[in-house]
């Protein structure tokens, strides 16, 4: 599946991305096929989009989520490239416990 850059529309500066839906104040970007989530710093593949709402995945698997596109932000490639080495650190630290 070839993913899309989404076009995020700049909005207003309200009190912060909460729970319900508030906008984030963003500038207008394109958001790649990685990207954060501002309302609580979690960083995902874009798996798509459904209905208003981007849909994304963790780098680790998991189950996705939906996310309003004023809450994205690009992720620059070196969080990406930081948390696939966490995530390797972790799957390999998990073997070696193992035995």
């Amino acid at each position: 599946m070839e993913v899309a850059k989404w076009r995020i529309r700049p909005t207003r500066r309200s009190s912060g991305c909460g729970t319900r839906g508030s906008c984030c104040d963003k500038a207008a970007q394109a958001v790649g096929p990685y990207a954060r989530d501002v309302r609580d710093d979690r960083l995902g593949e874009v798996m798509g989009r459904v209905g208003g709402r981007i849909q994304l995945g963790p780098l680790g698997g998991g189950p996705d989520w939906d996310v309003p596109p004023q809450c994205l932000d690009d992720a620059a490639p070196a969080e990406v490239l930081r948390e696939r080495v966490r995530l390797l650190n972790r799957e390999v630290w998990r073997r070696v416990q193992l035995g």
